[in-house]
């Protein structure tokens, strides 16, 4: 039995322009979104978005440039950390956190669950671990958000147990079962992070999510396979890869429109979501 509940924790803004050629140079809102899902092993979640510690790591340079150019907004009661507690939930009760990659929107709620096991991907925690200073702020990366015993508590997606993925979930073919019955399945999404995972699921109702973390930021990049401007190609590891798995999404979501496909970014109402 899995259910999934989908919270935002605070928000940064960009130009328009950025993701959407021919857009205007106004900001527009990209909500950081997490995933809160209840599985018979415990409380897990799929990212955490942003937290107040992303403004104590950026208040100095090269930081700071962090902040400067992707500005952030983010009450104390929109934490994940805040907003779980409201829903009765402690942070010693969330046993796992699905990491999709290590950009700050995405950890920045990592230090506030004390007992979760990290899950992510190998390739994707070596491409950032010893990376510091300019290196770090280029890779999207604050390594103060980072909790000190992390290596001890994280779990390698790559050593989990392959799975070959539904039929009609092509182009993708193979995934990572995440908890050995099905359940939970990791898809690596390159491109935008070396590493980045995506998670295909089916809830206790039989509808289906991918969540796509950053392989695009708005639903119609996928529905219309849209390409952010060549000047975003600066954010990306891989701008080649980055394209080639946005394909793969529109491939998917043309072949299979029952499945519910969710970029972290993507202004949305969250009811929607679950309908």
């Amino acid at each position: 039995m899995v259910e999934i509940t989908f919270l935002k924790a605070g928000y940064c803004t960009h130009p328009e322009v950025m993701v959407l050629p021919g857009g205007s140079w106004k900001p527009m809102v990209f909500p950081a979104l997490l995933a809160l899902i209840c599985h018979p092993v415990g409380w897990i979640l799929f990212d955490t978005g942003y937290s107040e510690r992303f403004y104590q790591e950026t208040q100095s340079l090269p930081n700071k440039l962090y902040a400067v150019l992707t500005p952030v907004y983010l009450q104390p009661q929109d934490s994940a950390v805040a907003q779980l507690e409201q829903l009765g939930i402690a942070p010693e009760d969330i046993k796992y956190i699905i990491i999709s990659h290590f950009h700050a929107d995405h950890i920045g709620g990592l230090k506030d669950f004390p007992q979760a096991k990290f899950i992510c991907f190998e390739s994707g925690y070596n491409a950032i671990k010893n990376k510091r200073g300019f290196q770090a702020l280029k890779a999207g990366f604050l390594s103060g958000l980072m909790p000190d015993n992390f290596e001890k508590r994280v779990v390698f997606v790559e050593n989990h147990h392959t799975l070959k993925l539904p039929e009609n979930f092509q182009p993708f073919e193979w995934g990572f079962d995440l908890f050995g019955d099905g359940s939970l399945i990791a898809i690596e999404l390159p491109g935008h992070a070396v590493g980045q995972m995506g998670l295909y699921l089916t809830d206790n109702r039989g509808k289906q999510y991918f969540l796509i973390a950053d392989a695009c930021w708005l639903n119609r990049a996928y529905q219309e396979l849209i390409y952010p401007q060549r000047i975003a190609d600066i954010l990306f590891a891989d701008k080649t890869a980055y394209r080639e798995t946005l394909k793969k999404i529109n491939q998917l979501y043309r072949n299979n429109p029952d499945v519910k496909i969710i970029p972290s970014h993507n202004s949305i109402d969250l009811t929607e979501i679950g309908q």
